[in-house]
């Protein structure tokens, strides 16, 4: 599959962990490779590497993660075979099956693969919610585990873009995504403060 070239660099202010992630990305037709690094300080001083692959509609391929704090440097490697199966470092997840994307813990990047496959920045107030079963990375401890999310299109933006609520267990939030289909504003945990386009 031909690689898609960075067509876009972001980077967020992290408010939950008082810091930053900057995401390298490209996106092609229906496909979206990326890179990244993010610092944060809270709960401790940490370093987050990650490399991003989907296939075909935005679904997620591989996500590769470093993190680095205190206690040394962790990694972990999550493929999914593109039929709902996934594995973590190499070993069986059927608690994950079913899930099309990966949700890298504080990293808004992670949230564009279903909107983008939805159509979800462009749906309007008449959206219909949407329920996903996620593979969620913790970070900076890296654990994965399936976690279920719902998206709701609320009301478009005056960019193009949309209100979208997401809800996960109790929490709930509702994220202005741009027309482009990234966070623009997520309340309480990360905002856009720079985005430049290439191509």
């Amino acid at each position: 599959m031909h690689r898609p070239p960075v067509s876009h660099v972001l980077t967020w202010e992290i408010v939950e962990n008082q810091g930053y992630e900057t995401a390298w990305v490209g996106l092609g037709d229906g496909v979206l490779e990326a890179r990244g690094r993010a610092v944060g300080i809270a709960p401790e001083p940490y370093w987050i590497t990650y490399e991003l692959r989907t296939g075909p509609e935005w679904t997620t391929r591989e996500l590769r993660v470093t993190a680095e704090s205190a206690d040394g440097v962790r990694g972990t490697v999550l493929a999914h075979d593109g039929s709902g199966h996934w594995t973590v470092d190499g070993e069986q997840r059927p608690d994950l099956d079913g899930a099309l994307d990966c949700d890298l813990g504080l990293c808004p990047l992670t949230n564009t693969m279903p909107v983008l496959r939805h159509g979800l920045h462009r749906a309007g107030p008449s959206g219909a919610a949407r329920t996903f079963t996620m593979a969620w990375v913790s970070v900076p401890d890296l654990t994965v585990r399936a976690s279920e999310q719902t998206y709701t299109p609320l009301e478009e933006t005056d960019d193009g873009g949309a209100l979208v609520r997401y809800e996960a267990g109790d929490f709930r939030r509702d994220i202005e995504i741009g027309a482009d289909g990234f966070v623009v504003d997520y309340p309480d945990l990360a905002y856009l403060i720079g985005h430049a386009t290439h191509g």
